[in-house]
């Protein structure tokens, strides 16, 4: 199998945001994607409530930009957040001309619109249940039909390759080193540009909603080549995720509390009303946490969604995903209510970028969760994501072709180096520091922090780190290696900004400084190798 492959742009993850910007590209360049697995796997297929945008005249950008601020705890820049929300009804017109199914209501044909916590309007555009899998499965037929992109399946990137920049002191990214499933090598792609659209790191805690691939891994091959990142702290954990011993990593959608779900305590009563005015409806970390602290104070495991006061024909209609998946494990969710926990759910942080999705090194761009745009701020609020992966995307796609033909091709880069590794027999090493890393970021790191957890993190992940440094050094790489590696490099960047930040605000709780501080500030990490660098964009605000 040929192990050198070249393109005009190399996009290095296939979700929403990566086939969107392949998309917009493909008319004029060629295009290389790299899928970690099969290009129908990652979070974009599994996201079920819907993309956030402004469609309704009862609605407007001003109502939007506002809920997405409170939201955002203080933190969110408000230039990123009015880019975004301007170009939410653009962005779901080009998804429903790709032939998105959106659901629609019943008679006038009109879009169906439902609410979510935060949002002060019927505001979310959705696919029943299933919105992620609709966008995607149409986004992957698209561009399997373009003949200038290829689409690569189960390679997994390992590291960015970088170049000096001819004629000035700057590095330029140039391609990346990928682990090939299929032949277990190490191939070479260059590009004049790369773009990383690699998801979340949300595979660092013991319990998520992601699937497996979420390993952080653009943030950390951006962090190791120069790139600086931002708000990593400030981890989402979604309030409801399905609690069942077989189940693994099932969301149950915030549309259920949008269509008027209650939680409930065991004993059957309701509780968020003495958290917040919104009771349901309130933004996800209050929810999150007012669940963590039940749970801990009546000692028990899970607490309960409850929608079975609707009607079967209304869950059937709305929900038939989440019926049917929950019918599975024995529940019926028309009759009784739905067991839940809070699980690790979204990166609000990432590596910092402009509206273009441009990076700190040239020619390098992140988008989608990987990225940090200055929009979430300090909590997510729903339907946002997706909303900024196809924004973004197609902000990239201009600012790439619009510089693209000026780009000098990369000189050929040399073949990944394993000649003084070996094959392992010590595997079991892998899966015992992956198990122990997501554990102690769950205690130490999870919905409720302390100084002194953070302190135990801090410890653990040095120790952990070098030992995963000695056995990347001493045999071949694997994709459990790859993913392991990544994993300890973002669980680092969480736990020093989580153990920067002095006071407590959206995602970031800690019981030493329960107050929020009246300057809201950004944490940015700068790696130590950032020197050779010049800054390109700036996140003050």
């Amino acid at each position: 199998m040929r192990k050198y492959h070249s393109s005009d742009v190399l996009v290095i993850g296939s979700g929403a945001a990566g086939l969107t910007l392949a998309h917009h590209l493909s008319q004029h360049a060629t295009v290389a994607v790299l899928s970690k697995n099969a290009v129908n796997e990652g979070s974009t297929w599994f996201a079920q409530g819907g993309i956030a945008a402004v469609l309704d005249d009862q609605d407007s950008v001003e109502a939007h930009v506002a809920d997405t601020l409170i939201a955002g705890g203080g933190l969110c820049h408000e230039d990123a957040v009015r880019f975004t929300v301007e170009r939410s009804r653009d962005a779901i017109r080009w998804l429903i001309d790709q032939g998105v199914n959106f659901t629609r209501e019943n008679g006038n044909g009109d879009f169906h619109l439902t609410r979510e916590g935060g949002h002060s309007h019927r505001r979310i555009i959705h696919s029943a249940d299933a919105t992620g899998q609709a966008v995607h499965s149409t986004l992957i037929d698209k561009v399997r039909e373009q003949p200038n992109i290829t689409i690569y399946e189960h390679h997994v990137a390992l590291n960015l390759i970088t170049q000096a920049d001819r004629g000035s002191r700057k590095l330029r990214c140039t391609g990346a080193y990928a682990l090939s499933k299929k032949d277990d090598q190490v191939h070479v792609f260059q590009a004049r540009t790369v773009v990383l659209a690699t998801g979340g790191a949300s595979k660092v805690y013991l319990y998520t909603s992601n699937p497996d691939s979420a390993s952080g891994d653009g943030i950390a091959m951006a962090w190791r080549a120069g790139c600086r990142v931002a708000n990593m702290e400030f981890n989402q954990f979604h309030p409801t995720c399905l609690f069942h011993p077989k189940a693994k990593t099932f969301l149950i959608t915030e549309a259920l509390r949008g269509e008027g779900a209650y939680l409930r305590l065991p004993d059957g009563q309701r509780f968020m009303h003495r958290f917040h005015d919104l009771g349901e409806l309130a933004p996800r970390d209050v929810v999150a946490r007012a669940i963590d602290h039940e749970m801990k104070r009546l000692g028990c495991d899970c607490l309960y969604l409850d929608i079975s006061h609707k009607s079967p024909a209304f869950i059937a209609e709305h929900f038939p995903t989440v019926k049917a998946r929950c019918l599975e494990f024995g529940i019926d969710i028309t009759q009784e209510p739905i067991p839940v926990v809070p699980a690790a759910h979204y990166t609000c942080g990432g590596v910092v970028v402009d509206n273009n999705g441009q990076t700190d090194l040239q020619n390098l761009y992140a988008i989608g969760e990987t990225s940090f745009t200055g929009l979430h701020g300090a909590n997510r609020m729903a339907s946002n994501s997706l909303l900024e992966c196809i924004v973004y995307a197609q902000s990239a796609a201009e600012h790439i072709l619009s510089k693209l033909a000026d780009l000098a091709a990369p000189d050929r880069s040399a073949p990944w180096d394993e000649s003084r590794v070996t094959n392992s027999d010590e595997d079991v090493i892998i899966s015992h520091n992956w198990d122990e890393l997501r554990r102690f970021m769950w205690d130490y790191v999870g919905i409720v922090r302390t100084h002194k957890r953070l302190q135990r993190a801090t410890h653990r992940i040095k120790l952990l780190q070098k030992e995963i440094a000695e056995y990347y050094s001493n045999y071949k790489v694997s994709s459990d290696l790859i993913e392991l590696r990544n994993l300890a490099t973002v669980a680092e960047l969480i736990i020093r900004s989580a153990s920067t930040r002095k006071e407590s605000r959206g995602l970031h709780f800690s019981l030493d400084y329960p107050d929020r501080s009246p300057i809201a500030r950004d944490t940015v990490l700068v790696p130590t190798n950032f020197a050779a660098q010049d800054i390109i964009v700036s996140t003050e605000g």
